[in-house]
């Protein structure tokens, strides 16, 4: 070897020892921690002015007021954990124009490298209070968001078009609000008026964590029904619809609202609120919504809510459900769910007890009240039991594990539920607390119910508003207070096992059979009529919706063994071009002529034909009496309240729109 090649080989062995003797990269230091919220007085109020008169670009413009203290950083936040979602929604991507002055002269903001909703500005000395102006860009389409405004109604969260100061239990921030509407519109809201001048509504000071409890719906086509008072705090009904027209509704469809309010009242035995007002949409323009307030709620449903009302019943658990969260949600929260800020994580591992409870008092109170038929409710419950029976992701998924699934998946569609589950602990739920309820109905003979759980459960501090937590354990010995038994087990092995089959012992217990018959339900056929779909999961394993499009296919039924996928195209059944009719008529057929059916499908380009050796004829859930038992699931649904304490049918003229 030469020198020079023996000399550049050595310095190749140097380098190389040089490059392994470097040290690895470690990661860089975190940025200085958020304050962590004081359960203390915040000093000073918030100002948070919206202008709400942008309707045709959708656009809410923000000027907010926030005393600081000069001289030191302030740390703002947007709320982005927020109550309802179980989740980190907020839509702080909508936030826009972000303008912070300080006397005057514009300081420049950074946004938090970690915590994204987070904002800090170094306020200079002699600053007293920071002027701040945004934007809230509302949806424009529904592959944006949901639509909030439309020409006609709005729909206002406070928890997107405001800021509020690091370091404080949001119970501890004072604010005051004011909004401005478009001429003629008037506004509905939990929250109580200062002053109203012009368009321009001033609402009584109160704390942030009320604030963003108290969203408002508005709109220029609107009317207010008189719904009575629990325990003295008047309930009302107020209404925002597309059309005038939309809003005139029947005396028995108001009375049935009206029994909703008495039946809750003797279902909870309480109440714990100063007053309660049923925010309604009655809309096919802007985007529809259930979400719960301590003293309202967001409420979106179709525009014929009152003009189809035999149609349309399918829907009618809503109100119910959302009313009953104001005791179960609010008012009694599970301890983990509850959070001193909008910036603090939620733990939502009780959400069966939150959410699925609440879907079980839905229903019932729904058919307790006369908004909804006992045998409409009946075949809701068998629609739910045999969906969640062929939940087949039960085998690997725990009903405990979905209650991470809004943060999980965001809420977003996902492509196999019955695989994948998805926020089971709603309808889930509700078979589990109809499994508790005949339960305690068989052991006690008839003497107890949950009903008397919910009395004394939720019923506790009456008329007191502020929230009072809940654990696992509190809820078993609350059960066992009504009927002993080994609860912790009963509820453990429902919620936190992987089973084979959904827990249905509620339907036999409560003197009924799920059955499958070749007839559909009325409730069925009323929402494959409303939706457009043909729904074949008990049979062909799969959903066809509009256009022939597949919406859902049965992990490991039929469908998914022949590889079709959801979002596939059904283009032809037997070489005849596809309708919902149609392949119903082939699956009918093929039971009496043993010929298998001939599916042409279409996904992207790409078209093939399969075949279905199904010999079984069409298969609709239903529920069965059986003779010779108690009824008890008539009994769990029959009205409550003595006939002399119910609202009286047609005994007035229908509101009118004002």
């Amino acid at each position: 070897m030469s020198l020079a090649k023996l000399s550049l080989a050595c310095a190749a062995l140097i380098l190389a020892g040089a490059v392994h003797a470097a040290s690895p990269p470690m990661p860089l230091p975190m940025p200085a921690a958020i304050a962590t919220p004081q359960d203390v007085a915040y000093p000073g109020t918030l100002r948070v002015d919206v202008d709400a008169t942008d309707i045709t670009r959708r656009i809410f413009q923000v000027r907010e007021t926030i005393p600081v203290e000069g001289g030191k950083t302030a740390t703002l936040l947007y709320p982005k954990w927020l109550p309802g979602s179980h989740s980190p929604s907020g839509r702080i991507e909508a936030l826009a124009g972000l303008t912070i002055k300080g006397n005057g002269a514009r300081l420049s903001w950074r946004r938090d490298p970690v915590d994204v909703y987070a904002f800090h500005i170094d306020v200079p000395a002699g600053v007293s209070a920071l002027e701040i102006e945004f934007q809230f860009l509302t949806a424009l389409e529904g592959n944006q968001g949901r639509v909030l405004i439309t020409q006609e109604m709005m729909n206002l969260q406070w928890v997107s078009v405001a800021l509020y100061p690091a370091g404080y239990f949001t119970r501890q921030i004072p604010v005051e609000a004011s909004v401005k509407m478009p001429d003629g519109w008037q506004v509905a809201t939990a929250l109580e008026t200062a002053r109203t001048e012009g368009n321009t509504t001033t609402f009584k000071t109160t704390s942030f964590e009320e604030l963003a409890d108290s969203p408002i719906f508005a709109g220029k086509h609107f009317k207010r029904v008189e719904l009575g008072t629990t325990g003295g705090a008047p309930v009302r009904l107020n209404i925002v619809a597309d059309k005038p027209e939309l809003l005139e509704s029947k005396p028995e469809h108001e009375d049935a609202h009206r029994n909703l309010v008495r039946e809750a009242e003797a279902l909870f035995k309480s109440h714990h609120f100063g007053h309660y007002d049923f925010l309604l949409a009655l809309t096919d323009r802007m985007g529809g919504i259930g979400l719960e307030h301590h003293q309202s709620s967001e409420n979106g449903t179709d525009a014929e809510y009152f003009t189809e009302w035999d149609k349309k019943y399918f829907g009618r658990d809503l109100l119910p459900h959302e009313y009953a969260h104001s005791w179960n949600g609010k008012f009694r929260r599970p301890a983990d769910l509850w959070t001193p800020t909008f910036a603090t994580p939620m733990r939502d591992s009780l959400l069966w007890v939150y959410e699925g409870q609440t879907q079980y008092w839905g229903y019932v109170l729904a058919a307790r009240a006369g908004l909804m038929s006992k045998e409409q409710v009946l075949e809701a419950f068998a629609a739910t039991g045999a969906a969640y029976d062929h939940r087949i992701g039960r085998q690997w998924k725990p009903l405990a594990d979905t209650t991470n699934d809004p943060i999980v998946a965001a809420r977003r569609s996902l492509p196999w539920r019955s695989w994948q589950r998805s926020e089971d602990y709603y309808q889930e739920g509700q078979l589990i607390w109809l499994d508790a309820d005949t339960l305690i109905r068989e052991k006690s003979g008839g003497k107890k119910s949950l009903d008397d759980f919910a009395g004394a459960f939720f019923g506790v501090n009456n008329g007191s508003h502020v929230p009072a937590t809940y654990t696992f354990d509190d809820v078993v010995a609350a059960l066992n207070a009504v009927q002993p038994h080994d609860w912790a087990a009963f509820l453990k092995e429902r919620v936190e096992s992987t089973t084979t089959n959904a827990p249905l012992d509620g339907f036999p217990r409560g003197g009924y059979k799920l059955v499958f018959d070749e007839k559909p339900s009325t409730w069925t056929k009323d929402i494959e009529s409303d939706n457009g779909s043909v729904g074949m999961t008990y049979s062909l394993g799969m959903t066809i919706g509009r256009e022939g499009r597949i919406t859902d296919v049965l992990w490991e039924g039929l469908a998914f063994k022949q590889g079709l996928t959801p979002g596939a195209q059904v283009i032809a059944v037997n070489n005849v071009a596809y309708t919902g009719d149609r392949i119903k008529t082939a699956i009918t057929d093929a039971k009496k002529t043993k010929t298998p059916i001939e599916l042409l499908l279409k996904t992207g380009d790409n078209y093939r034909t399969v075949r279905f050796d199904y010999f079984d004829g069409l298969r609709y859930a239903k529920l069965e009496r059986i003779e010779g038992t108690p009824d008890r699931l008539g009994a769990i649904l029959d009205a409550k309240l003595p006939v002399d304490q119910r609202a009286k049918r047609a005994r007035s003229k229908p509101n009118k729109a004002r």
